[in-house]
C-alpha cells in the first residue's frame, strides 16, 4: 500500500506552478506549503496528501531517478488528455502521447517530464 509519493525538485515554486495547474484534471489540489515542501490532496479528502513536491532533505540538488515513474490514476480519457496538454503548455516534455497501451489495450496512457525531469504518467482504464 503507498501511503504517498513524494518528487524532488529545485524550484519549489516554478514546480508549484507547474503541478498546480497539470493535477487539476485529475482532482488533486495545494493543501499545504512552506518552505521546503507542498502537498496535494484529493478535492474530496482534503486532510490526506497523496503527493507532495519538496527540496531535498540533505539540501543537495534535486536529480530524477532513471527508471523511475510516478503514475496517477485518472477518471477518463479526457482528464488524460487534458492534464497531457496542460502540462506541455506550462513547460513539460512530452514523453509519450496520449493513447492506449498496449496496442489494442482499453487502458489509455499519457506521459510526459515535469521541470525537474520527473516522468509523470497519467492513465485511465
Amino acid at each position: 500500500m503507498i501511503g504517498f509519493i513524494m518528487i524532488g525538485t529545485n524550484d519549489l515554486q516554478a514546480s508549484s506552478k507547474f503541478y498546480d495547474k497539470v493535477l487539476v484534471p485529475l482532482g488533486l489540489c495545494k493543501v499545504e506549503t512552506n518552505e521546503r515542501y507542498i502537498g496535494y490532496a484529493q478535492k474530496n479528502n482534503l486532510k490526506e496528501i497523496e503527493f507532495y513536491i519538496t527540496k531535498p532533505f540533505n539540501n543537495e540538488k534535486a536529480t530524477y531517478g532513471n527508471g523511475t515513474q510516478v503514475s496517477f490514476l485518472a477518471d477518463s480519457k479526457a482528464s488524460v488528455d487534458s492534464f497531457h496538454v496542460i502540462a506541455l503548455e506550462n513547460g513539460g516534455l512530452n514523453e509519450g502521447m496520449p493513447g492506449p497501451r498496449p496496442s489494442g489495450s482499453t487502458t489509455y496512457y499519457a506521459y510526459v517530464r515535469d521541470l525537474d525531469g520527473n516522468k509523470i504518467c497519467v492513465y485511465s482504464n
